[in-house]
């Protein structure tokens, strides 16, 4: 016997996959009545970097509030897409607005904290969108690959629909 999904960790990197990732994670807790856990990561800076931008940006506590932005900037965009999905979502979808529990954006770095949200949360199954990049659509990006590859439950991961 399978075992029962009872929560769902949806990954979103906010990018046009991520979108088309979500609606299957709540057409799989429309079927099997789960939970859905949604995380995005604000991919950390190198140390090169944030030198860079401290070329660019020469008062620290500027510095400091462009990063904190990051993440506030993540948490409104996922705010904003989920307004969208449920407006054009059917009846049957719009049911399901409820099972939405959680939204966290975190800094770090994305396959680690992908795998370490899902062991604490207790998830079932991680969904998440591919990362394509130009002609490489029929690649997976590195992030879905290496979860893929090291999570400890099942990872659904969905490509963008064709044209």
């Amino acid at each position: 016997m399978l075992p029962q999904v009872r929560k769902i960790l949806y990954c979103t990197d906010l990018s046009e996959t991520a979108v088309n990732a979500l609606r299957y994670a709540i057409l799989l807790a429309k079927s099997t009545g789960a939970q859905i856990h949604i995380l995005h990561v604000v991919g950390e800076l190198s140390q090169d970097a944030k030198v860079a931008l401290q070329g660019y940006i020469q008062d620290p506590n500027s510095l400091d509030k462009m990063l904190r932005d990051r993440s506030q900037h993540s948490r409104k965009e996922i705010a904003r897409r989920l307004d969208l999905f449920w407006e054009t979502a059917d009846e049957a979808e719009k049911k399901l607005r409820d099972e939405i529990v959680s939204v966290d954006v975190t800094e770090g770095y994305p396959v680690e904290i992908i795998l370490k949200k899902a062991e604490d949360q207790g998830a079932d199954m991680i969904v998440m969108g591919t990362h394509e990049k130009g002609f490489a659509q029929s690649f997976l990006g590195s992030v879905a690959k290496t979860v893929l590859r090291s999570a400890k439950v099942p990872v659904v991961v969905v490509p963008l629909p064709a044209l």
